[in-house]
């Protein structure tokens, strides 16, 4: 059996009709060549399913999309050829939207911490890309963020993960809020809403966006609160970042702002992790609310109490989540949940 035969086999984990799909996206993309090796990558949190492909000495990435949400955006792919054609996603060969399919440069990734000039400059960085990104050919709009954060919360009160009563605050904080919230959705950007740390990629010499399920026209803040959880956990940091995107300092009334969107946003990852709990293991009717610290979390993760990756680590990553929505103290990053 060839080496390219075997590469094939790794897609005997997908179904039929999207195994079809695959193999004709790399036809269309790439013709007759002959792939010499196919390789599995890791999923992120939306279970979508990546893989390397070597043709002619070039890597290509073919990414898979997992089952679809209930809140699925529906143009995540137009979203992702704006961005792809302003430089900001890696260049696109095949897209097959009825598939979810996908055919795109391989980013060769390094560490974020090998950044030149360290978190300051990384920090900057990331903000000249959101800018850009912000820049760019609007979107499509999809859904108000606040709409889409509080579906996503009424979901999470649905699913029996709590006890009758334990999340009542955090619904009536979401609803104050909601009220004093003030965006003209006429100012809206492009926007990837989900700019974590495991979505921007260094390949050496600059940044890429990846993963564009999330993408439409936004809040220009939502981006920025979720960088700023992400990528600067200091003061310091903060005013790098904002003053890279912004391109001077900040006004108070954004600073302001700023407050909304970044409780919005650790909602909805709250909710994100807490649904994945829920779908993981069953009601729980959990009756305590309180947070492990993020060195709690760690310990109990080296101790072999939480297994990353788990219904219990998400669960409880998802409360720290939801200790920060309440209270504005920075949370913990999402990769202790993987």
């Amino acid at each position: 059996m060839t080496q390219y035969a075997m590469a094939h086999d790794l897609l005997d984990d997908l179904s039929a009709q999207t195994r079809d799909a695959v193999r004709l996206a790399l036809k269309i993309a790439f013709g007759s060549k002959k792939a010499d090796f196919i390789a599995p990558l890791g999923g992120g949190a939306s279970g979508a399913f990546p893989f390397r492909v070597e043709i002619e000495g070039r890597s290509y990435l073919v990414r898979v999309e997992g089952p679809a949400s209930p809140l699925r955006n529906p143009h995540q792919y137009r979203s992702m050829r704006i961005a792809a054609e302003a430089g900001i996603a890696p260049k696109i060969y095949h897209i097959d939207e009825s598939a979810r399919v996908a055919v795109m440069d391989f980013v060769e990734e390094r560490p974020l911490r090998l950044f030149p000039g360290g978190p300051h400059a990384l920090a900057q960085a990331v903000g000249r890309l959101l800018a850009s990104l912000q820049g760019t050919r609007p979107f499509p709009h999809f859904i108000e963020y606040p709409e889409m954060v509080g579906r996503l919360w009424w979901w999470v009160c649905q699913s029996g993960l709590f006890a009758s009563g334990v999340l009542d605050p955090c619904t009536e904080r979401l609803a104050q809020l909601r009220a004093s919230y003030v965006w003209d959705t006429a100012s809206s950007v492009s926007s990837h809403n989900d700019p974590v740390p495991r979505n921007i990629l260094f390949d050496g010499e600059r940044l890429w966006l990846i993963d564009w399920e999330s993408a439409y026209r936004n809040d220009p803040l939502v981006d920025v609160a979720i960088a700023l959880d992400g990528f600067a956990r200091t003061q310091e940091l903060e005013q790098a970042l904002l003053t890279s995107f912004l391109g001077r300092r900040p006004e108070a009334l954004t600073l302001e702002r700023l407050t909304h969107a970044r409780a919005l946003t650790r909602l909805y990852y709250a909710g994100v992790l807490l649904s994945a709990s829920a779908a993981m293991s069953g009601p729980l009717g959990d009756e305590d609310r309180s947070a492990l610290s993020s060195s709690e979390f760690q310990r109990a993760v080296q101790s072999g109490q939480i297994i990353p990756g788990s219904a219990l680590a998400k669960h409880t990553l998802g409360k720290m989540y939801l200790a920060s929505f309440m209270t504005g103290d920075v949370p913990p990053g999402l990769d202790l949940a993987t």
